[in-house]
């Protein structure tokens, strides 16, 4: 009876699949990257917001529907340089925006920004067009947030790094650490490649998706090197390989719940965005949606198994070392 019962509450023992000998799978998913990136940077170019190159956003009010290129095309004959037009929704009114922006040095003197406010109001009568707001970003202030933008990332990369690298001394912090940041850059990269595939400025947006993937994704990725680390004292004698394969073994189906759950959030957001007319947000949900598939995959292989790889070389080079001195 007692033997039924051990059988009864003993779990059934977990499969351990071996992601460790996916070594080339992972090299060609990140050539490919990194190919689709530099492709796409080539053919649509980087397009930057006005908040870190400078210029002049001007937002109006209107009502009824408006043809966006011949907005552009009216504007034009006022403003000289590039622009672009956005239209939205207020979010403290009913009211919907109309955005126009263009890169400018100087911002928009008082004089011409009343000769465009007219010759919309012109164009348009209908629409009822009334000046909401005007911002202009000198090209200096737009550098230095985009520089302090950068300072935060890397400040974010070397926390990480001395955290994993503390945390997990004992199972090869520094090399743990490094390897999570390389699985970062691949994320970041796959992000930075659907705002370009897509269309979309690089702007505080983007900034926003970077930061929110740095912490989603090395949240899932400390998971998994708790779970080697456990292992490793539970089998001392494992080599570096089978710890690796047993806790993303392990760590598997709590990632891709996590995960379907995440995105399955954003994408919500994504279609009541392109539902509702918020444009502005899609910049945010779609290079987060593709970061965040990205973070699973680099979690359960990119950081994990080189660091596998790494630490395996290392060690068998202080062997080689060790049979040579002797």
């Amino acid at each position: 009876m007692s033997k039924n019962n051990n059988s009864a509450n003993t779990a059934p023992a977990k499969k351990i699949y071996n992601f460790c000998s996916k070594k080339m799978m992972i090299f060609i998913i990140t050539a490919a990257i990194v190919a689709v990136t530099l492709i796409g940077c080539l053919v649509r170019g980087i397009s930057v917001a006005i908040e870190f190159r400078g210029g002049t956003m001007i937002t109006y009010q209107y009502t009824g529907d408006i043809d966006t290129n011949a907005v552009k095309a009216a504007a034009g004959e006022i403003i000289t340089d590039s622009i672009t037009i956005r239209t939205g929704e207020s979010l403290d009114s009913d009211a919907k925006e109309l955005t126009i922006s263009f890169t400018s040095e100087n911002g928009l003197t008082v004089e011409r920004q009343t000769d465009l406010t007219d010759k919309l109001q012109e164009k348009f009568p209908d629409n009822d067009l009334t000046l909401y707001d005007s911002n202009d970003v000198s090209p200096t202030t737009g550098t230095e947030f985009f520089l302090k933008c950068i300072v935060a990332v890397i400040f974010a990369a070397v926390l990480i790094i001395l955290y994993i690298a503390i945390r997990f001394r004992k199972i090869g912090g520094w090399t743990a650490g490094l390897c999570s940041v390389l699985a970062l850059l691949n994320d970041l990269l796959v992000a930075f490649a659907a705002t370009i595939i897509f269309g979309f400025e690089f702007s505080s947006n983007t900034v926003a998706v970077i930061l929110t993937i740095l912490g989603y994704s090395i949240n899932n990725t400390i998971v998994i090197y708790d779970r080697i680390r456990e292992n490793k004292k539970l089998t001392p004698k494992a080599s570096i390989s089978q710890l690796v394969n047993a806790g993303c073994s392990q760590s598997l189906t709590r990632s891709i719940r996590t995960s379907v759950t995440t995105i399955g959030a954003m994408l919500s957001i994504t279609i009541v965005v392109l539902i509702s007319g918020y444009d502005s947000l899609l910049s945010f949900s779609v290079p987060l949606m593709f970061g965040l598939v990205s973070g699973t995959y680099s979690s359960l292989f990119v950081a994990p198994v080189t660091w596998a790889a790494w630490e395996e070389k290392r060690t068998s080079k202080k062997s080689g070392k060790k049979e040579k001195s002797e």
